[in-house]
């Protein structure tokens, strides 16, 4: 086995999950993924956990081609959660999912609504899961490496590169700029002519995101309040959602709400986002992506949202952990980050003072205020 597989399985078990002795983790990755399931079973059987393996456990349904055939035969209205998979999630102390592909464009031709209602029927799953240890990786697998436009070899090489890191010192470094936004009360972002949106993050959580939860790791996030967004952003890279790809989709926001929206390619998705419920029309994240190790867009959100020189914001569901005390936490049964591109023209203002000009932040080398 390729000893980095190995490494990206202990930094799982001893660091995003800190899994100890006897306590139950549910492992949710399909077949492609075997090596990795396979480096995992062995660092958890050396801790003295508790493995149980599904497929695609965290989504209800197994392989992406069994997905596709339930997806297309279920009537929407039948639509739930089972009961025994929400149970397994609310006995579970920890959980893994990596979630790489065999045919990234399996479930294209089902419906953007039935994929809405799929969301909207297994929130409460996704909501247990959440209350677990948990982490969401990725393995090399040969379709995404075609989705990112590389070799097999190059895309290994490229996901191992940014999830075997020094995560001490990446948390050091990120540390910088969680000092800056966790007191503050309000961000402005501009990139372009496009994009300029201001939000209140006064009396939110800002978290480094520094090998707990996602790996690879690397940004730093927090929540909007949620009726405080104004402006208008342009997310320059593409949307992957779906099995279908959204260009260009340009959103307008006032009293925190989307009221206004549009997109070059496939606007009808971003509109399936946008109507699946309540919250999913209003930000329930900003996150400042800061690892460089991942320098070029994949369509793959757990790598390109943490690329350097990027801010994400996500439409829908807030992170509770970065919602505080008191503060409302915008719901949904979506969760959707979009990116901005701000390597050039542009700036992040916090409380009225430029903390990143053109990708660089305030406390690197070559910062121009």
């Amino acid at each position: 086995m390729d000893p980095r597989i190995r490494r990206h399985a202990e930094i799982i078990v001893d660091r995003a999950i800190d899994l100890q002795p006897d306590e139950n983790v549910v492992v949710s990755m399909p077949p492609v993924a075997e090596d990795l399931a396979v480096a995992l079973y062995e660092q958890i059987g050396e801790v003295g956990a508790n493995p149980m393996m599904v497929a695609r456990g965290d989504r209800g349904i197994g392989t992406d081609r069994a997905a596709r055939a339930y997806l297309r035969a279920v009537d929407e209205d039948d639509l739930t959660a089972p009961e025994h998979l929400l149970k397994l999630f609310e006995h579970a102390d920890a959980a893994v999912v990596a979630r790489p592909h065999e045919n990234v464009t399996e479930q294209s031709d089902v419906s953007t609504e039935k994929g809405a209602a799929y969301g909207r029927a297994y929130r409460e799953v996704l909501n247990a899961r959440l209350e677990t240890k948990w982490c969401l990786t990725q393995h090399p697998a040969p379709a995404d490496a075609q989705l990112a436009g590389m070799s097999t070899e190059a895309y290994e090489d490229f996901v191992w590169s940014a999830v075997n890191k020094d995560w001490d010192a990446v948390e050091a470094h990120q540390e910088q700029m969680v000092e800056i936004l966790d007191p503050a009360d309000e961000v402005h972002i501009v990139s372009g002519e496009e994009t300029d949106v201001t939000m209140s993050v006064k009396d939110m959580i800002t978290l480094n995101d520094c090998g707990s939860n996602n790996i690879p790791a690397g940004e730093v996030f927090t929540a909007p309040v949620p009726d405080s967004v104004e402006g208008e952003v342009l997310f320059d890279k593409p949307v992957y959602h779906q099995a279908r790809e959204v260009q260009g989709a340009w959103l307008k926001f006032e009293g925190g709400e989307v009221v206004d929206f549009s997109a070059e390619q496939n606007e009808a998705v971003l509109e399936g986002i946008l109507t699946t419920d309540e919250g999913s029309n209003r930000l329930g994240e900003l996150g400042i992506g800061m690892n460089r190790d991942i320098d070029r867009f994949t369509y793959n959100m757990l790598f390109d949202e943490k690329m350097g020189d990027t801010v994400h914001m996500a439409l829908g569901r807030a992170y509770p952990a970065t919602v505080g005390e008191g503060v409302e936490q915008n719901d949904s049964a979506k969760h959707v980050d979009m990116i901005v591109d701000m390597s050039e023209d542009s700036f992040i203002e916090v409380d009225g003072e430029v903390v990143q000009r053109d990708g660089t932040f305030v406390f690197e080398d070559g910062f121009e205020g």
